[in-house]
């Protein structure tokens, strides 16, 4: 029998356990999930399997797309970037390969949310993996030459999210006389 590398990756993943002390809401997490310690698990490399997301951020194994929302929320949390660039999925006992088209996930809306402790209103960005957030210094907007003037967000395990085109024009609509957007009390200019 053929060895199923996408089956032993769902199978492996299902059976991680949480680490530390997490806070029960998992704000600034990929797939709104408590975050896997990705950065605690050094297994070694498996080759690459045939896992592709292409430019829209859409999942596809073996060239079908991966249309259950459940299982690119499960992946989009174990995913990250390594220094060689490449990315991957890791699991506390294997890593594979996976091909990224431009960005690996993508801002499907950005939304005010008013903050009542402190009155000040910030931009949740909502990603097409279930995870939400906040425009701020860390995630940044850095402006995308591939995506006609869109931008990206920079994401824990160096991963980054696109702005797909509607969630993009939102932003725009928001954006002041100067073209800057504000977000907990700091400007993020759209040029």
């Amino acid at each position: 029998m053929a060895d199923d590398a996408f089956a032993r990756l769902v199978r492996n993943a299902g059976s991680v356990s949480a680490v530390g002390d997490s806070p029960a809401i998992f704000s600034g997490s990929v797939n709104g999930r408590q975050p896997y310690p990705l950065d605690q698990w050094n297994p070694s490399n498996c080759g690459f399997v045939d896992i592709a997301i292409d430019r829209d951020g859409r999942w596809f194994h073996e060239g079908s797309e991966i249309k259950r929302v459940e299982l690119v929320s499960l992946f989009a949390g174990l995913l990250r970037r390594e220094d060689d660039g490449a990315y991957y999925l890791v699991t506390p006992v294997e890593k594979v390969e996976v091909a990224v088209a431009l960005h690996p996930l993508m801002v499907v809306d950005a939304t005010r949310v008013d903050d009542t402790t402190t009155g000040q209103s910030r931009l949740g960005l909502v990603l097409n993996s279930g995870g939400v957030f906040y425009l701020n210094d860390e995630t940044g907007l850095t402006p995308e030459p591939a995506a006609a003037g869109a931008a990206f967000i920079s994401l824990p395990n160096k991963l980054t999210a696109l702005f797909t085109r509607a969630a993009w024009y939102r932003l725009v609509d928001m954006a002041d006389d100067h073209g800057c957007v504000e977000s907990g009390g700091q400007k993020y200019a759209l040029l």
